[in-house]
């Protein structure tokens, strides 16, 4: 549904993105994930044909973005980060000024913006836009971006400004959008969010993709050597452990944490059980996507 290939922009002889190939099939939710200036809305904007590549292509829905881009705006649905709207009008009156530009009938207009605004939790709200709160002009930039009823839904910062109900309505409202088999790629840098609304995941950093594809897959691809985490809990004073896989240990009373780069549990059992002692609790914690990350690109930082 969404594919580019070595797709490159230069800025004043920098590539601000770097020969990037991504593919996104039909119905999957893509985070899109990177530091601030890694090169994801320079991205999203080549992919929404606003911004003219370099070199190399995008395609949406098998069409090449700069040779249809009109074709592809009816097909897609965009919310910026940072976007306009007219704030002397309502919601309502901003939605149906947007609905003209897709040829919308009066009467389907009106049905499909009380939809989205009831979706977005701002049905019934009559104030001006520009009394809004920046959550709520972020709600309605995302009802904005559903209005043509799109297959393929770009999203850059879409949680900016939103407080925690905000959040969660944004979840529902993305997962609902994919249980349609709508395809959403959205940008963030918040990896938790990520986390909780995607199937797939694409990591750039200094415009270059350094994994994509599941959770498990993206781990995997950008931690070359495996980490293991291992909580131990005994019934008494925990014995000093000698292994060559332990890359760090943090002891405390009656127990300690393990990294290492194989899974030790095993070998911490029999130590500690050979020094007499009972084992209340060993399990591997699970290294996370934000481990991952903060190590592979900010070095640990």
């Amino acid at each position: 549904m969404i594919k580019t290939e070595s797709l490159t922009k230069v800025y004043g002889g920098v590539k601000a993105v770097d020969s990037i190939n991504v593919t996104i099939e039909k119905g999957e939710v893509c985070g899109f994930v990177g530091p601030n200036g890694a090169g994801k809305t320079t991205t999203i904007g080549m992919m929404t044909g606003l911004i003219e590549p370099t070199s190399g292509r995008c395609f949406v829905k098998g069409m090449e973005v700069t040779k249809n881009p009109l074709a592809v705006k009816q097909v897609i649905g965009y919310l910026p980060d940072g976007f306009g709207l007219y704030s002397h009008m309502t919601a309502a009156q901003n939605l149906r000024y947007f609905s003209k530009f897709y040829g919308m009938k009066e009467a389907e207009a009106n049905a499909r913006i009380a939809e989205l605004l009831g979706e977005v939790g701002l049905a019934n709200v009559e104030k001006k836009v520009g009394a809004y709160s920046r959550g709520m002009k972020q709600r309605l930039g995302l009802a904005r971006a559903l209005l043509n009823d799109p297959e393929v839904i770009f999203l850059d910062e879409p949680t900016n400004g939103l407080d925690p109900e905000g959040v969660i309505q944004f979840r529902r409202v993305i997962k609902g959008q994919a249980a349609k088999g709508k395809t959403i790629f959205f940008s963030s840098h918040i990896l938790d969010e990520v986390q909780h609304v995607c199937n797939t995941i694409c990591i750039i950093s200094k415009g270059k993709i350094m994994a994509q594809g599941t959770l498990d897959d993206v781990k995997r691809q950008m931690r070359k050597t495996p980490r293991f985490s291992i909580i131990v809990k005994v019934d008494g004073k925990m014995p000093r452990l000698d292994s060559p896989d332990i890359i760090e240990a943090a002891y405390q009373d009656g127990g300690a944490t393990i990294r290492a780069s194989s899974d030790l549990r095993d070998f911490i059992f029999d130590e500690v059980v050979r020094s007499g002692l009972r084992v209340r609790e060993l399990r591997l914690e699970e290294e996370s996507l934000e481990d991952v990350f903060l190590e592979t690109v900010y070095g640990g930082a």
